[in-house]
């Protein structure tokens, strides 16, 4: 019923073309660069047939990645607003690299052989998985909403071993040192705008996108938008973070819907990078940057007491595993828990023994 053909190009390269028959239908033709993927395909067309499932005719030959990839661009990222400007590069290196193969020559060798292409380039192991992530998608759409490819080869390519999450937060006098710098800045913003991060964990694109409809002094909660994960979150504002922002609405500008507007443009939020840049280097924090306020709240959230699925909550984090990285933070609270369930439940054993 199937039938596996290898192929040997003039440069040497090994091909295998799949050919599977059908009594009564057009016989279906693919084309792979590893054997185990041909097999594959063949496997899973065979048992499709004697499960008397419906025999797909798939356009993979019709279609090249590139023309693909166009129709992604246009009709899915727009649907991803924050992903928008990363994916756009990253699929634009996979349509310049392989765009001209037919989506049936796209196979999990070929996909290989650019990731490693990408590693040696220089680029570290997470953006180059990043870049597998996005062709990844474009494929998976393929098969599961264009019905244009009979299933994506992304599974079978290994993604490269990336380094556990960074964890770097201030010490108390780092603290005091960075603060009493922002609050040296011509930038008017910045120290309030670090208060807050540190506050609420928030990312600087957070910050600097919020709007004044989103500030709840009554409630004292922030709603955060214009996320990472494309999910609002609301995050409560209480302490000395609120008295700064209490401080800051008293003196905030009424013709601008930001928080923190441009002084050229109230329309646009205001740049902060130089002034945090002048901000670190005074206060002479070594291997610092403004992302690290975010882990700097979460760390003082773990050492206080709060749990890994509360933090995520606050940081907006979509699985447990983002989190993990301040587990070690949180073992002195874990302990005082178990110790205060021990003493609950076994108090009478030891009175009696």
């Amino acid at each position: 019923m199937a039938t596996i053909i290898q192929r040997k190009a003039k440069n040497g390269e090994l091909s295998y073309v799949v050919r599977v028959r059908r009594k009564g239908s057009v016989s279906q033709t693919a084309t792979f660069h590893s054997l185990k993927d041909a097999k594959k395909y063949a496997q899973i067309t065979e048992g499709a047939i004697l499960e008397g499932r419906h025999f797909p005719t798939y356009d993979s030959k019709k279609y090249t990645l590139g023309e693909v990839i166009d129709r992604y661009i246009e009709e899915i990222l727009p649907q991803k607003p924050p992903s928008i400007k990363m994916q756009t590069s990253q699929l634009k290196w996979w349509k310049l690299m392989i765009g001209h193969s037919v989506l049936s020559d796209i196979s999990s060798s070929l996909i290989a052989q650019h990731r490693d292409r990408l590693s040696k380039s220089g680029k570290s192991n997470a953006t180059v998985n990043r870049y597998l992530s996005a062709l990844s998608h474009v494929l998976t759409i393929s098969v599961k909403e264009w019905n244009i490819l009979g299933y994506s080869p992304m599974p079978n390519v290994r993604k490269l071993r990336e380094p556990k999450g960074r964890v770097r937060f201030l010490s108390d006098e780092e603290r005091e040192l960075l603060l009493q710098s922002c609050k040296q800045s011509h930038n008017p913003y910045l120290y309030t705008i670090a208060v807050l991060a540190l506050s609420t964990g928030a990312r600087k694109g957070e910050l600097l996108k919020l709007h004044w409809k989103d500030v709840d002094m009554k409630r004292h909660m922030l709603m955060f938008r214009d996320t990472k994960n494309t999910e609002t979150r609301s995050v409560p504002l209480t302490g000395y973070a609120l008295d700064v922002l209490k401080a800051h609405v008293r003196v905030r500008r009424i013709d601008t819907p930001f928080v923190f507007p441009s002084p050229s443009d109230c329309m646009k939020p205001y740049s902060i990078n130089d002034a945090w840049k002048y901000a670190v280097k005074r206060a002479r924090l070594v291997n610092f940057r403004f992302h690290d306020l975010r882990h700097s709240c979460a760390s003082y959230l773990a050492m206080n007491g709060a749990s890994l699925l509360e933090i995520g909550e606050i940081l907006g984090h979509k699985t447990l595993s983002m989190v993990k990285r301040y587990s070690h933070l949180t073992e002195a609270h874990t302990k005082s828990v178990v110790e205060r369930m021990n003493r609950a439940v076994f108090e009478k054993e030891s009175m009696t023994n």
